[in-house]
């Protein structure tokens, strides 16, 4: 698999986390991974004719978009597959898709579905670029359009950027109360922006705070790093181990075939 991250373009850095290209290289489908939920949106736009990958089991031919918020998905690209992946940040992709986000939680879709009448165009557009900066421009151009559209919610990106910049774990409390509304109203809001209610998406975070805590520390317990990641004991961050990515800590942090 050759990996090549792109320049984000300076308007799209608040929405987009990563972009790159995708290439599977060689006579054989690249090795399978288990890519763990991270409350996050991705693209990824095809420039070949080749299947792009197997999610799951499925085989997907053309450009898709994966919301995977709370479940993990086994991948494996395709021999011979091409693509420019988006990754967007919690909650940003509403801006471009313009559909309540909770209608794809946990799920792969093709992008013909939510693009109908831009998909052919955009993917022969890259498929005519000589390179791939070139492939990610032609990307960021469509996006910026496609983000004029949107009508701006300040109010609950506020909550967001406060979540995320945050170097504390906020509970669904804290946020309705610093934003001044409900927590009803909130949790509304979070499923329409983000995929899934405040109580899901603090779980997901604090999980993969956990796991960001252990890459920094791996020579602390188990214990140790349950506390630190504001788990109200081992059992519990062992529990959501298990339910986010299917194996025990012991086995998810010795793997090479995970990603997180």
């Amino acid at each position: 698999m050759h990996l090549q991250v792109h320049k984000i373009f300076p308007e799209l850095q608040q929405y987009i986390k990563l972009i790159c290209s995708m290439e599977c290289e060689g006579d054989a489908d690249n090795q399978g991974i288990l890519v763990l939920p991270d409350a996050c949106v991705e693209l990824f736009i095809n420039y070949t004719s080749t299947p792009i990958a197997i999610i799951d089991r499925k085989v997907f031919n053309s450009s898709i978009v994966n919301s995977r918020m709370s479940k993990p998905n086994n991948v494996k690209m395709r021999k011979g597959s091409g693509c420019i992946a988006v990754c967007f940040y919690p909650g940003m992709a509403y801006k471009f898709f313009h559909l309540p986000m909770h209608t794809i939680t946990d799920q792969t879709v093709e992008l013909s579905e939510l693009w109908k009448h831009h998909m052919n165009e955009l993917e022969d557009q890259l498929l005519n670029q000589i390179n791939n900066e070139d492939r990610a421009t032609v990307i960021q151009e469509f996006l910026l359009k496609e983000l004029e559209k949107c009508e701006g919610d300040n109010h609950i990106d506020l909550s967001l950027i406060l979540n995320v910049a945050s170097t504390q774990l906020l509970s669904v409390k804290q946020v309705s109360e610093a934003m001044g509304i409900t927590q009803r109203h909130l949790s509304r809001k979070f499923q329409e922006i983000i995929g899934l209610s405040p109580k899901e998406y603090f779980r997901v975070n604090r999980f993969l705070y956990s796991l960001h805590y252990y890459k920094q520390y791996p020579s602390n317990q188990l214990t140790r790093v349950a506390h630190e990641s504001g788990y109200y004991d081992q059992s519990h961050f062992i529990r959501d181990c298990k339910e986010f990515s299917g194996v025990s800590p012991k086995e998810l942090f010795s793997s090479s075939h995970i990603l997180y």
